[in-house]
């Protein structure tokens, strides 16, 4: 498939340019930026908060962690997941899109109209990148979240960004990545340029990723048409005692599909 898609040199940057292209033609709006299903943010945003907390109390991911959380919001779009969520666990928050008009909405939100009392929890730097351009300063992130992005990152940029974005963790720091996810193989948009992988996929790029899979969640309260949505918990290291058992690991991995 990839081959097909981006076999020449300038499908690649036509499969992103039009990628991006896609969402600049979005209102800057929840509704805009959740493809009309605006009605599921408040959903989301509790499934997103008790998968964090579980994660933020487990003593065995907080190895080298300091009081002062940073946090990296990958595809922030309007700032939604990061106003929300994120500005109420941690200090900073940075925020990386490459969507013009979602970051400066985000912007206007989040500083200039300002969503806190005080300046201990705050959105810090806006970075108008794409995923696979951008390259994190050295330890600063005690989480980076994915949400709702890597689908337009192909299999070879997706394994880069992460192997890229793992030295802007902390010691215990961790990927949150939070998808849609295909039942089986793939399911390929050529509307947006996005790829919907299944669980399998997503799990074998995670392992040529070198990334360890220490804990995953279903969102619950979806209406029934969407794609399933899961909850990936990624350390850089082998967890002391892993969250997934012998049973549940699968021996037989998929192959990258081609």
């Amino acid at each position: 498939m990839w081959k097909e898609q981006l076999g020449e040199s300038h499908k690649k940057i036509d499969w992103y340019r039009n990628g991006v292209g896609y969402w600049q033609e979005v209102d800057a709006s929840v509704d805009g930026v959740l493809g009309g299903y605006g009605h599921i943010t408040d959903a989301d945003i509790k499934g997103s908060e008790v998968f964090l907390n579980s994660l933020l109390s487990d003593p065995l991911l907080d190895k080298g962690r300091s009081r002062h959380l940073v946090a990296l919001d990958c595809g922030s779009g309007i700032g939604r997941v990061t106003k929300n969520l994120l500005i109420r666990y941690f200090n900073e928050v940075d925020l990386l899109e490459p969507v013009p008009h979602f970051l400066e909405a985000a912007r206007q939100s989040l500083v200039l109209e300002g969503v806190t009392d005080t300046d201990e929890h705050r959105a810090m730097n806006f970075y108008c990148v794409p995923l696979q351009e951008f390259t994190p300063d050295s330890g600063r992130y005690d989480v980076i979240w994915v949400q709702w992005c890597i689908g337009h990152l192909t299999d070879d940029d997706f394994i880069s960004f992460f192997k890229t974005a793992k030295a802007g963790l902390k010691p215990g720091g961790f990927f949150i990545v939070k998808e849609n996810t295909a039942r089986n193989g793939f399911v390929l948009d050529k509307q947006d340029c996005s790829i919907t992988r299944s669980d399998l996929y997503f799990k074998e790029l995670f392992r040529r990723c070198g990334l360890h899979l220490y804990k995953v969640k279903d969102q619950k309260e979806f209406p029934r048409e969407l794609f399933q949505v899961k909850m990936y918990a990624l350390t850089t290291e082998v967890p002391k005692r892993s969250r997934l058992s012998r049973s549940k690991q699968h021996v037989n991995q998929p192959s990258i599909i081609k």
